[in-house]
């Protein structure tokens, strides 16, 4: 199988076992096998890496929900012009609030959403670490704490934001091609 990427690598065959029990339940529950997915079974070891990060930042526990998230990766990806993300999460923040126009607006530029204070500090901050990560100070982490954040919702912000912009780079870097079923999705 030839890879939604600009690189000339060829997807694991067969794959193993756990791989293809994943990307099956990835079809069942999405349609779709997202194809950064797909990008990564070139080496599963990669695969299992970047998947168990995902996982962790978007699934797992956290004070930040699902959705919140999702805006942080929009936002970042907003900011680093990925196409993959902005087309793959911008589906997911339609998806989760029930308004396309949030996703859109957050594709296009987050500043004109009508965002709660709470989502523009955790924008606010992901956008800054994005663009100029060493001018952060204290005062960029009481704005969050202002709009109501625990420490440890901060951390997770900060970790969701450092994600995007390495999986960013990333997909960049490899033209990634995002599903194009995304393109369609929940508006």
């Amino acid at each position: 199988m030839t890879l939604p990427i600009a690189l000339d690598l060829p997807q694991a065959e067969p794959l193993p076992e756990n791989t293809a029990k994943f990307f099956a339940i990835c079809e069942e529950k999405l349609g779709l096998v997202p194809n950064v997915l797909l990008a990564y079974s070139h080496n599963i070891d990669k695969l299992n890496a970047f998947s168990a990060m995902y996982n962790d930042l978007m699934l797992g526990e956290s004070g930040l929900s699902k959705l919140e998230r999702e805006m942080i990766a929009v936002a970042v990806s907003a900011e680093n012009r990925c196409f993959y993300c902005l087309t793959a999460h911008g589906a997911a923040v339609r998806e989760l609030s029930g308004r396309p126009e949030l996703g859109e607006a957050l594709v296009m530029n987050y500043r004109v959403a009508d965002l709660s204070p709470r989502e523009r500090a955790m924008l606010d901050f992901a956008v800054k670490m994005t663009v100029n990560s060493a001018a952060m100070e204290e005062a960029d982490r009481q704005a969050l704490r202002d709009g109501g954040l625990s420490e440890n919702e901060i951390w997770d912000v900060a970790a969701v934001a450092s994600f995007f912009n390495m999986t960013n780079k990333m997909a960049s870097a490899v033209e990634m091609e995002p599903n194009s079923d995304y393109h369609s999705q929940f508006r």
